[in-house]
């Protein structure tokens, strides 16, 4: 019989215990960035975060051992022309008031890439052209206050790949024009060189794009990618299979975001026939309706009773699954309260046994990959 749905109100009679966070530091692929195993998301601050929200997530992440954030050129979501760069304006205001050192805090950002409805960004639409390569680095740096970005990721790829919507692989959608993998590599080069960025890596990419993008850095000698950013979660496994392979043969970390898939995996969804009000499944229209159509609910529900039956949270459960795997290097994870990043924190204490393990394997071979959370614009 499955258990009562979890929400913080419910630690105490749920039994759910307070993992001690034991935040570990592994070293990002090539790179010579050592990271902090979670990595602060920021997608929320400037929407549905004020900047004292978000100053308030990053003190309390950073006096749990956390050196590492994530930000994007268009942040917050959902993407709008009147909000884009306001999360980073709130880092930047964050690190000008908390005195915290420059090396104390590793700042991931990305540009966007081809996208025809970004008309007014960077006098769109956006292309990951070496040009506007340079252009977004130079206006992220001006709104974070700061002279370089450890981490510079192409946010998604110039080229058509399945994303944000679609997951199956339309030929009669490739595109010519492209920018090719050589121009993008060079751009990168140059801007370590100029010590703009000390790393670059990639996000919703796959194993060709990371080969591909290996060797055209090569000929362009400049440094390979060091990482690539994509979804993965308990409902979303795919990467396992194929890109996963690829980055270990070139020796590139794996940063998965949305390990909670847009929330579902705490359980607040549960039962509910809508979307509670400001959720991520009701800012992005039909997201919900697509969640409820599939067989993830029921998919929850089975890991939500492992977490209980070993008396931890279904949020720390989720995150501590990525945390685990051998081939994750830092897992993005966000918040829009201090109360939920405290519970999404616990899940970096939980000790991942081989119980665990098994108990895991025998949902997902039950359930292998039922839903992804594709967000439109960019996750």
């Amino acid at each position: 019989m499955l258990i009562a749905i979890w929400s913080p109100g419910l630690v105490a009679s749920a039994a759910i215990k307070m993992p001690r966070v034991e935040m570990s530091y592994r070293k990002l692929g090539s790179s010579d960035l050592l990271v902090s195993s979670c990595c602060l998301g920021t997608m929320t601050w400037g929407n549905q975060n004020t900047d004292e929200e978000a100053a308030a997530q990053l003190n309390l992440a950073w006096d749990m051992g956390v050196n590492f954030l994530d930000t994007a050129e268009i942040y917050p979501v959902p993407v709008s022309e009147a909000t884009q760069g306001a999360t980073d304006r709130a880092i930047g205001k964050w690190l000008k008031h908390s005195k915290r050192a420059r090396d104390e805090v590793i700042i991931a950002s990305k540009v966007a890439g081809y996208n025809e409805r970004f008309t007014w960004l960077r006098g769109g639409p956006t292309r990951v052209t070496r040009e506007q390569i340079h252009a977004s680095v130079d206006a992220s740096l001006k709104r974070l206050g700061v002279e370089h970005l450890d981490l510079l990721q192409i946010h998604w790829p110039d080229r058509y790949v399945p994303m944000f919507g679609t997951v199956a692989y339309d030929c009669s959608k490739e595109r010519a024009g492209s920018v090719t993998f050589e121009e993008q590599a060079r751009a990168m080069g140059e801007l370590v060189s100029s010590g703009k960025i000390r790393a670059w890596g990639l996000s919703n990419e796959t194993p060709l794009g990371v080969s591909q993008f290996v060797h055209a850095a090569t000929a362009e000698g400049a440094p390979p990618p060091v990482s690539v950013q994509n979804s993965y979660s308990l409902l979303d496994r795919r990467d396992e299979v194929g890109l996963v392979e690829a980055m270990r043969h070139h020796g590139v970390a794996y940063l998965p975001y949305s390990p909670l898939s847009a929330g579902v995996l705490t359980g607040k969804y549960s039962g509910l026939s809508e979307p509670p009000e400001s959720s991520r499944l009701q800012l992005f229209d039909s997201y919900f309706d697509r969640y409820a159509s599939t067989c993830a609910p029921e998919c929850v529900d089975c890991y939500k009773e492992i977490a209980f039956n070993h008396g931890i949270s279904p949020a720390a459960l989720a995150i501590a699954f990525c945390d685990s795997r051998p081939f994750v290097a830092s897992t993005v994870i966000g918040a829009t309260s201090t109360e939920q990043l405290e519970i999404n924190l616990q899940g970096f204490g939980v000790k991942w046994t081989d119980e665990l393990e098994a108990e895991i394997a025998r949902i997902h071979n039950y359930y292998p990959d039922p839903w992804r959370m594709l967000v439109r614009g960019g996750g």
